[in-house]
């Protein structure tokens, strides 16, 4: 009986290991594909530190936009924006829709942005970025 409870728990600790490798290799696929997509379409604009330019570009460095609801996120990246004001801050560069870019890309851009520049926070998925595309 205490050789099945140590065989199971041994299967138990391999199960949960195995899943956070997997979760962690899909976060770090998702950030490395979204690096591309950020370096093709964000990084002129946002700059290669995520610091924007002020007045002109937003920072995405733990602002609440970068790090809040990821709906707002998506939403942006499909519609664009302009005039906006970011934690107290005022910004005039109007950012273009990216609505022709897969839903996979654009969860990994976002997933990328979330995940770097000193920002930790979930990933984007697909699946949301569909969802928030047939709302629009």
């Amino acid at each position: 009986m205490y050789l099945g409870k140590s065989v199971t728990l041994a299967a138990f600790c391999f199960l949960s290991l195995a899943t956070k490798g997997q979760h962690k290799t899909e976060l770090q696929l998702s950030i490395g594909r979204g690096k591309i997509v950020y370096e093709q379409n964000c990084l002129s604009c946002h700059q290669s530190d995520g610091t924007g330019v002020p007045q002109l570009t937003p920072p995405l460095v733990k602002t609440s936009f970068t790090l809040g609801d990821k709906g707002r996120l998506i939403d942006i990246v499909l519609k664009g924006l302009k005039n906006v004001d970011i934690d107290g801050e005022g910004y005039e560069n109007p950012m273009p829709a990216f609505e022709s870019l897969t839903d996979q890309k654009i969860a990994d851009v976002l997933t990328y942005v979330r995940n770097n520049f000193g920002n930790v926070a979930s990933m984007v998925k697909a699946e949301e970025v569909a969802k928030e595309r047939k709302n629009k």
